[in-house]
């Protein structure tokens, strides 16, 4: 059975850090290009970063670059999102799914096989 699970999530102030993890379960997940998203409360879910299939090629939505960076091991059949100066804003459940359909940036349209998420949350 093809499942993603992430983890990582909690309460931080912000300023803090965070490393999320994409586990992947009943599948190789080196065959594909794989993306985090995030939907915070009574928004619509957008895209964070999504990796190449290789990890070659990354993209990043303007309002993380320089603050997160995204990573695979695909020995491991995971993939990472290491979040550092966190913001009240980036609070949300993130979640990661696998692409499905070529596309520019980290459509969700183009991404399917989503895990569960993990929350986020940004206060002091």
């Amino acid at each position: 059975q093809l499942q993603l699970v992430e983890s990582g999530g909690g309460l931080v102030q912000p300023g803090g850090s965070l490393r999320l993890s994409c586990a992947a379960s009943g599948f190789t997940l080196a065959y594909y290009a794989t993306g985090w998203f995030r939907q915070a409360p009574g928004k619509e879910r957008e895209g964070v970063s999504c990796i190449s299939s290789s990890g070659g090629s990354t993209n990043y939505a303007d309002s993380v670059k320089g603050r997160f960076t995204i990573s695979r091991n695909n020995a491991k059949n995971t993939v990472y999102l290491q979040m550092n100066s966190l913001k009240p804003e980036d609070t949300a459940v993130y979640y990661c799914a696998l692409r499905f359909r070529y596309g520019l940036g980290c459509n969700p349209v183009d991404f399917g096989s989503w895990g569960q998420g993990t929350q986020v949350t940004v206060s002091s």
